[in-house]
């Protein structure tokens, strides 16, 4: 019914993302990982859907990318994960990274993720391996695309010499793992940025 959604977008919290298309503000339901894909509050984004109806609700799901959504329904074909359990594993590691334990078989690492534990693990693995639907540009090679809020960090190290790409790389995983640290995200854009830099520069060197 819905594939996307262009928008201003309004508000952003935890797992929540509000997004107004000419006057109509939309409650989006979207993983924590994808929310800083799609920018800053005040600036316009394309948030693709999925919509959960049933008897009981209605929910949208938004996601920063098409290959982000196919995630989604990817874990939704697995035995006992639903949309909210979906939700909760996507804001808890990145669809990059979540390709890298399946490929890897490391079902210890998978077990330890939020909303998996050893019962679902096992079923991800059976289900998913070498099933996934990632683009090679959108999850099997670990980069930040220049429409990233973190676009300026990897701009000024390159401007230093340091290999774009390298760059890219190197500022991407640090953000994954800082991901889950909570005074790394509740710091201001400009504060977040400082650390990446300094934290780039240092691994870089």
């Amino acid at each position: 019914m819905f594939n996307s959604l262009t928008g201003i977008i309004t508000g952003k919290f935890p797992k929540q993302l509000f997004l107004d298309t000419n006057g109509i503000e939309w409650d989006l339901c979207v993983p924590d990982s994808n929310l800083d894909m799609l920018g800053v509050v005040g600036s316009e984004a394309r948030v693709f859907t999925w919509l959960q109806h049933t008897d009981q609700l209605m929910t949208m799901y938004g996601f920063a990318t098409a290959d982000e959504r196919s995630v989604f329904l990817d874990l939704l074909k697995v035995d006992g994960v639903g949309p909210k359990g979906a939700l909760k594993i996507m804001s808890s590691v990145s669809s990059s990274r979540l390709l890298e334990v399946l490929e890897n078989e490391d079902l210890e690492m998978l077990e330890k993720i939020p909303g998996v534990g050893k019962k679902t693990a096992g079923k991800m693995m059976l289900t998913l391996k070498g099933k996934l639907k990632i683009s090679e540009s959108a999850g099997t090679v670990v980069r930040v695309d220049t429409a990233t809020p973190y676009a300026d960090v990897v701009q000024s190290l390159a401007s230093m010499g340091y290999d774009k790409r390298t760059v890219e790389q190197k500022v991407a995983q640090l953000v994954e793992q800082l991901g889950t640290d909570a005074a790394f995200t509740a710091k201001n854009q400009k504060e977040r940025e400082d650390i990446l830099f300094r934290r780039a520069i240092v691994e870089l060197a």
